[in-house]
């Protein structure tokens, strides 16, 4: 810490840094994580609603390749697999510039580029994985 100003030369700052009810909750949310539960239900979010978003992609000939990691996914537009720059760059983005629309029109506000992830958290309820699977089946019958 003396290397950080005013005893050192290294500036930091930030809005919450060292408050101590931002810091408080930072720890709180460290014990939380330390539950395998909570990765256990967020990968089970995630994985609920990417395999319903790629079996619709399925039903409707769009190819589609998901990427997912516990508690985010990206959709790619394109055939698999999809692993690094290259093969991403092979995603059609006009496509998901409709898709993204569609899913805007109806609610449900997604990255606005191909290239970014969707995040799942624990505030998602089925209620709003269902809604968004509903959305990807109204989205992919208009593009």
């Amino acid at each position: 810490m003396e290397t950080v100003a005013p005893l050192g030369g290294v500036y930091q700052a930030g809005t919450l840094s060292g408050n101590p009810l931002a810091m408080t909750a930072g720890i709180e949310t460290l014990d939380l994580l330390k539950s395998k539960k909570i990765y256990q239900d967020l990968e089970k979010k995630t994985s609920y609603l990417t395999e319903n978003i790629s079996d619709l992609a399925e039903e409707k000939l769009i190819p589609l390749t998901i990427n997912q990691a516990t508690g985010l996914f990206t959709l790619f537009f394109t055939e698999g697999p999809v692993t690094d720059y290259r093969t991403a760059k092979m995603s059609d983005t006009k496509r998901f510039a409709r898709f993204f629309i569609e899913m805007m029109n109806q609610g449900i506000y997604l990255p606005p580029s191909q290239f970014e992830a969707w995040f799942i958290s624990l505030a998602h309820t089925q209620k709003d994985l269902d809604k968004t699977i509903e959305a990807c089946a109204e989205a992919f019958r208009k593009i």
